[in-house]
């Protein structure tokens, strides 16, 4: 056994249907991640294709597989991430369904067919590149985290090439990301349809959001009710534990 693999770790995603390899010492998936998965719509059981965009471990594919049985591609630009997303994979018997590339989102041409998914999700790097931040000591978290290798735009700008005409992208980022994210969504011919917040508690400001745009849509927007994530007792709440797990 090398030592990479004795670093390699087998998890389970919330609900325990699916098993996740990941490297503690690299990156692991977070809440962000399953939520993603969990909110994007998707196409009917076996019809059209679905993209998963800055796929890290694989976690936003592997939850989308136990809602669908539409083909899922996935694309991940580091090599130690891609190979664990793609060992997922084959753990959950899932090869006939998720494909997993080891690309560049910026270099997809002749990798994919532009204009071609229902679909597109990304859970992408939150925070821009400034003087005091992106250098982590870690290098792997600071391409996930940081807009090292794509920024925003680049993110929306690719998914709206990869959607066909009314097909849905779905995001999950930070609150005080929306006016960006809305902003470059229109840009790039993106209709904001739907959106949901995300507070660790009843009296806290949201930390995560999540967003769902169509390709061409017509204008509105409907807001979804909040997810509260822990009660006084710092549990998961009840609602939020059944959507969850």
């Amino acid at each position: 056994m090398t030592k990479r693999e004795r670093i390699e770790r087998l998890d389970y995603l919330p609900g325990w249907e699916r098993a996740i390899y990941q490297r503690p010492d690299i990156f692991s998936y977070s809440m962000d991640a399953v939520l993603l998965g969990k909110f994007a719509q998707l196409p009917k059981s076996g019809e059209g294709k679905i993209m998963d965009l800055c796929t890290g471990t694989g976690a936003v594919p592997l939850i989308m597989s136990q809602r669908t049985r539409t083909f899922i591609e996935a694309v991940e630009i580091q090599p130690v991430l891609a190979s664990l997303a793609e060992k997922s994979v084959h753990e959950n018997n899932l090869a006939d369904q998720v494909r997993v590339m080891e690309a560049d989102i910026l270099e997809l041409d002749g990798l994919v067919r532009w204009e071609s998914y229902d679909t597109v999700t990304c859970n992408p790097p939150y925070f821009p590149v400034t003087a005091e931040k992106g250098k982590n000591v870690n290098n792997h978290l600071s391409l996930a985290r940081h807009e090292i290798a794509c920024t925003l735009d680049d993110v929306i700008r690719v998914s709206s090439r990869l959607v066909k005409q009314k097909g849905r992208v779905a995001i999950v980022h930070r609150p005080e990301r929306l006016p960006d994210i809305f902003g470059t969504m229109v840009k790039y011919r993106l209709e904001p349809k739907r959106i949901q917040y995300v507070h660790p508690k009843s009296d806290r400001e949201a930390n995560i959001v999540l967003v769902e745009a169509v390709r061409e849509g017509k204008p509105g927007i409907k807001t979804m009710p909040p997810w509260i994530v822990y009660g006084e007792d710092d549990t998961y709440t009840r609602e939020f534990k059944e959507h969850y797990e």
